[in-house]
Parts: structure tokens; C-alpha cells; sequence
């Protein structure tokens, strides 16, 4: 069978033998490695494209090697491998480091999900770190073709105390940035790489073994002119300071400078605004940066209606449509919406100004009141409080016919005793 499908694909192009190499996919002494290798080499050495080897190498893999498959159900590998658990995990990790050694060296020959797949496999058979370091190189070329189901790789380290390899995505993050600064990655796909990077924080942000330095690090991994927008790297956030409750409050703060306030939709500014577990300064942050965005757009609208009106008055040569009368009413609202806004803002960041005033208040009146005690108790305090009052007005603890007594005595002045004797 093998000889009549040599002597077919030498009768046709290069390019046309992807279809007809199927014909030895299925048999079974393509176990050995060395026939694989061997059979791929003439293949190679016959000008086949290089995408068109990545597909016969991927759909081999797939085939014999278990978790590189997205189909449900045993593989060939698994039926035809009654061996022990020790040999069988021997066999997958040296079937691991033949296929690293023949894949082709071309940027996308190889499709980046099934690496992610192939790294998972030689993470968990714990192949060479030389075979690791190259899969994450190629992966890394690539890491804007990934997907975040298969970026989830698990940690198979017993060191490790996150369910999920972090440290692996930080590497791959890392390189990834470094061929940006080279100039080899373009903004579409830096792009990407925030959004999926952002997502898998999300989801490791539940993780309670993930440290905060972990997260800090692999969310300030990428640029700032990476992410369009910074909602999703606040919804990532705030779950993590959802999932661990003990974050103190310095360490909220560093957090939240990671979010550019300016960068939020209105929609994630509503929702920061209201979020108790921000930060007082975060939130005056992005109440601000709402301000200030609504303020730039009343002043552009009324630019806007300045130069329009400027150019029916003829000072400018370019003609301009007049404003039918609906849309110079729904401007006028829109406008009108806008102010509102903004005062409803001011008056949030005056309310927020006066609890921050009344709490710098109320904290300085209490270290007074601590150095006036002397370390003493409330109760102490206060009853010191209450001699100072009754030594300045003059009575203490009195009955009402003490204070009667003392008040009519305090009326009789001494020289009005003597005229009357």
C-alpha cells in the first residue's frame, strides 16, 4: 500500500499531495517514529508547501497522540497502547520531542492552538525545557491566533499553587511584546493579544492562590497603546478585589493605576463610580475624567454650532447646510442632557470632596483629643471634657436646689446686704 502511494504522489505536484498522503495515515505501523520521520523528510524534499506539512504533521498528532485531538472519544493511540502507565507516559513524551524536532521553521505553518495543545501535552510528560523553549518561541510568533480556552493550560507543578500555568502565559506575553518593540508584530494583533490577555485574567482573577503580583505583572506585561479601551482590564479588577476580600487598601490602589480612567466607557465609569471597592481616589478619578469628557464635547458642540453659524453668515467661502428645525431640537436636547450631566457630576464630586473633608476632619480631631487624653479611655476623655465645661461655666453634677441656691446667692451683691442691715 505504501509503494502504490509512492508511486502515485511522484506522478503529481507537490501541492497535491496532502489528499494522498491520508492513504498511510491509517495504517498502523505508523507508529514508528522513525518511518514518520522518514516518510515526512521525502515529502519535504519534494517541494511540498510548508502549510500543507503542518496539516499532515497536525492531523497525524491528532490521530495517535491523546489531548492533541478537539474530537471527543479514544484515539488510536489509546486503543492500540494496553502498556502500563509508565511506558505509555514514556512513549508520549518521546512522541513529543519528534514532532517539536520536524515541524517546519515558517511562522504559520503550524496552526497556534494545536501548539498551545502540544505544549500542554509536553508540560504534563515533562519533556527537555530546550523542546518547551522552542514550542513557546513559535507560540509567541503567533500569540495573537490563540484562543483563551486553549491558553488555560493547567500547572502540572506541585510548587505551583495556582490551578493554571500564570507563569507560562507571562512568558509568552513577554515575548510577544519584545517582537513588538523589534517592529515584527502590527497593531491589530497587539490588540488581540490585550483582549485575550485581559480575558484570561478574568478568569484566573478567581483563583485565590494567585498572587497580586502575579496579576500586576501580567496585566502591566503590554503597553498602554495595546488596549483600545480599558473595560475589560476593569472587569478583570474588579474581580480579582472580588475574589480576595483581604487586598488592603495601598495594594487597591496599586491596582487601580493600572486602569487609565480616560479609557473608560461610560458605561464602565457608571459602574466604577458606584463600586465600593475602589478606592475614594480611584472613583474621584474617573468621575473627573466623565467631566472632563462631557465638558470637551458641549465645548466641540458648540464650536461646532459657532462655525456653522459663521459659514451661513458668509465668512467662509464653503457652503453649509442649514439645521432643519427637528435637528436643531434634538441638538439642543442633546445639549441640554449633557449639562445635566455634568452637574450631576459636580455636585457627586463636591458630595465626595465634603465626606473626604468631614473624615480628614474627624481624624484630626481624634489624635486631638488623644493627645489631650494622654492615651486615656473615651470615657476618661470625655469626663475630662465635662470638668473643663463645668470649670468654665462654673457648676458641676448640682441638684436643681444647688443650682437655685448658687443663683440666688450669686444675685445678692455684698453691698446690698449692708444697706439693708
Amino acid at each position: 500500500m505504501k509503494k502504490q502511494c509512492s508511486e502515485e504522489s511522484s506522478q503529481t505536484s507537490p501541492n497535491q499531495k496532502l489528499s494522498l498522503e491520508h492513504c498511510w495515515f491509517d495504517d498502523a505501523c505508523i507508529l514508528d517514529m522513525d518511518y514518520f520521520v522518514k516518510t515526512l523528510s521525502g515529502i519535504k524534499a519534494k517541494g511540498v508547501r510548508a502549510d500543507l506539512i503542518g496539516s499532515i504533521i497536525t492531523h497525524y498528532a491528532s490521530k495517535w497522540l491523546p489531548d492533541l485531538s478537539t474530537e471527543k472519544g479514544l484515539t488510536q493511540f489509546e486503543e492500540s497502547s494496553p502498556e502500563s502507565v509508565t511506558a505509555s507516559w514514556m512513549k508520549k513524551r518521546f512522541f513529543v520531542e519528534t514532532l517539536v524536532n520536524v515541524l517546519p521553521p515558517e511562522k504559520d505553518s503550524i496552526p497556534c492552538n494545536f501548539l498551545l495543545r502540544l505544549l500542554r501535552t509536553a508540560n504534563m510528560v515533562n519533556v527537555d525545557s530546550n523542546y518547551k523553549t522552542d514550542l513557546e518561541n513559535r507560540i509567541s510568533w503567533q500569540l495573537d491566533q490563540a484562543s483563551l480556552k486553549e491558553l488555560m493550560i493547567p500547572s502540572f507543578s506541585h510548587t505551583c499553587g495556582t490551578l493554571l500555568d500564570v507563569e507560562l502565559v507571562i512568558r509568552l506575553v513577554k515575548r510577544f511584546v519584545c517582537l513588538d518593540h523589534e517592529g515584527g508584530i502590527t497593531t491589530a494583533a497587539l490588540v488581540k493579544v490585550a483582549k485575550l490577555v485581559d480575558s484570561y485574567l478574568a478568569e484566573v482573577a478567581l483563583d485565590a492562590n494567585l498572587s497580586l503580583s502575579q496579576f500586576v505583572t501580567l496585566a502591566a506585561s503590554l503597553p498602554s497603546h495595546a488596549r483600545p479601551t480599558d473595560d475589560c482590564l476593569y472587569r478583570a479588577i474588579d474581580t480579582y478585589l472580588k475574589a480576595h476580600p483581604s487586598v488592603s487598601k495601598q495594594e487597591r490602589k496599586g491596582l487601580c493605576r493600572l486602569i487609565d480612567s480616560r479609557k473608560l466607557t461610560p458605561e464602565a465609569s457608571l459602574h466604577a463610580a458606584q463600586n465600593e471597592r475602589l478606592p475614594v481616589r480611584a472613583v474621584i478619578q474617573v468621575l473627573f475624567s466623565e467631566q472632563t469628557k462631557l465638558n470637551r464635547h458641549i465645548d466641540w458642540s458648540a464650536s461646532f454650532g459657532s462655525l456653522r453659524s459663521s459659514s451661513v453668515n458668509g465668512v467662509f467661502d464653503t457652503p453649509a447646510r442649514c439645521l432643519s428645525k427637528r435637528e436643531m431640537n434634538t441638538q439642543q436636547m442633546e445639549i441640554k442632557k449633557l449639562k445635566e450631566d455634568v452637574y450631576m457630576l459636580q455636585s457627586q464630586c463636591n458630595a465626595l470632596q465634603a465626606q473626604m473633608e468631614k473624615m480628614a476632619e474627624k481624624k484630626k480631631r481624634f489624635f486631638k483629643w488623644k493627645k489631650l487624653g494622654f492615651g486615656k479611655s473615651v470615657g476618661e476623655i470625655e469626663n475630662v471634657e465635662q470638668q473643663e465645661v463645668e470649670s468654665e461655666f462654673g457648676f458641676g453634677k448640682q441638684t436643681p436646689m444647688d443650682m437655685k441656691a448658687s443663683l440666688s446667692k450669686g444675685r445678692t451683691p455684698q453691698k446690698w446686704g449692708k444697706s439693708l442691715s
